[in-house]
Formats: structure tokens, sequence, C-alpha cells
């Protein structure tokens, strides 16, 4: 089973938005929008896993708060910078979510 994190992006939004109204105008059943679900869940975990390769470094201030459950690691972190090679940004509060992407069935 992938991770379904991504589904709470504009990306997941958008598409559950989409097989809403098709479900709606009785276009696709939702048994079927449910496959093209899973079926999104699987690629975006494969893509992000496969073929991301940049790194991104960060420092904070403040751990405020921070919970690993489900082997899904959440930090609430204050004041904290973000480099990548030549770039940098700052900003006051981020909340992390991380995933083991190697032990997710991304096939």
């Amino acid at each position: 089973m992938s991770y379904q994190l991504y589904r709470n992006t504009t990306l997941g939004h958008t598409l559950q938005e989409s097989l809403d109204e098709l479900i709606q105008y009785g276009q696709i059943t939702p048994a079927l929008a449910l496959k093209v679900l899973l079926q999104f869940d699987k690629c975006i975990n494969n893509a992000l896993s496969q073929r991301v390769k940049a790194r991104v470094t960060f420092k904070a201030n403040k751990l405020n708060t921070y919970r690993f459950c489900d082997n899904v690691w959440t930090l609430m972190l204050n004041e904290v910078e973000f480099r990548e090679v030549h770039e940098f940004a700052k900003v006051d509060k981020v909340k992390i979510v991380a995933c083991d992407g190697k032990s997710g069935d991304f096939n």
C-alpha cells in the first residue's frame, strides 16, 4: 500500500474534485474513481522516490513538536533555514512529514 500523503496536494485535490464531478455526472463509477486514486498514490510515490535527486538541508532554531506514528515522522519547526547549493530560504514555521520511501509498494 502506498502512502496517501500526496492526495492533500494541489494536484491530489484537483484529481479528487475531477473524479467527484465525473461520478456526479454518471460518467464513472465510485469504484473506478478509487482505482484511479490508488494508481495516483503508487505513481506519485514512485516518481518522487525514483526521479527526484535534489537534496535540501535545513536547520531550525526550535523543534516545536515531533511525532512518529505508523512509520511516519511529523516535525513542527520554528525559524527554519533551508539551503540547496546556492539557494537559501528562511521561514518562521514549517511542518515536515517524512515517510520511508523504501518501505512503500511502488510497483
